[in-house]
């Protein structure tokens, strides 16, 4: 599976966060809380939904699934003058990513471990320090075989 290479322009998101972890894992409860809520946000630019993770610059030094990352549920906002009661601002800032189209069910992980083992490792690129996230679009149908998605890993040249 070959990604394509964007170069992603800053984007202002609105939406809620969570602390969790591959074994404590609480990506669930994240979106239980928002997907109700999110019609409260009047000046979405899109019905795309943004799954965004946050990790320490250590983070993918060694795999460890109890460590800690931050989990974000947005939608992307023309600017930041309405802000639900209990959600949060974000901006993502612009930068390269590999964006990958993914057509599966959200709980097969064995995307991420062909593009974190062989396809970052075999490519002219390394990992960037910016937030990781999926963009969940129409065509995403929850735990769905036929859910497709796009992930999108922050890259920069070696």
């Amino acid at each position: 599976m070959k990604p394509r290479i964007e170069n992603l322009n800053e984007k202002k998101l609105v939406g809620k966060r969570i602390r969790t972890s591959l074994t404590n894992n609480k990506t669930g409860k994240l979106w239980s809380s928002f997907m109700p809520r999110r019609k409260e946000i009047t000046n979405n630019l899109t019905s795309d939904l943004f799954s965004l993770q946050i990790y320490d610059t250590s983070h993918f030094d060694s795999f460890d699934p109890s460590r800690e990352f931050e989990k974000w549920a947005l939608i992307e906002v023309a600017d930041f003058s309405n802000i639900p009661n209990e959600m949060e601002t974000f901006i993502l800032t612009g930068g390269q990513y590999a964006v990958f189209l993914y057509k599966g069910s959200s709980n097969d992980n064995s995307i991420f471990q062909y593009i974190f083992s062989t396809w970052l490792p075999n490519s002219e690129y390394q990992l960037d320090n910016r937030p990781h996230f999926e963009i969940l679009g129409k065509k995403y149908k929850n735990n769905d075989t036929n859910s497709e998605e796009e992930i999108w890993i922050p890259i920069r040249q070696r």
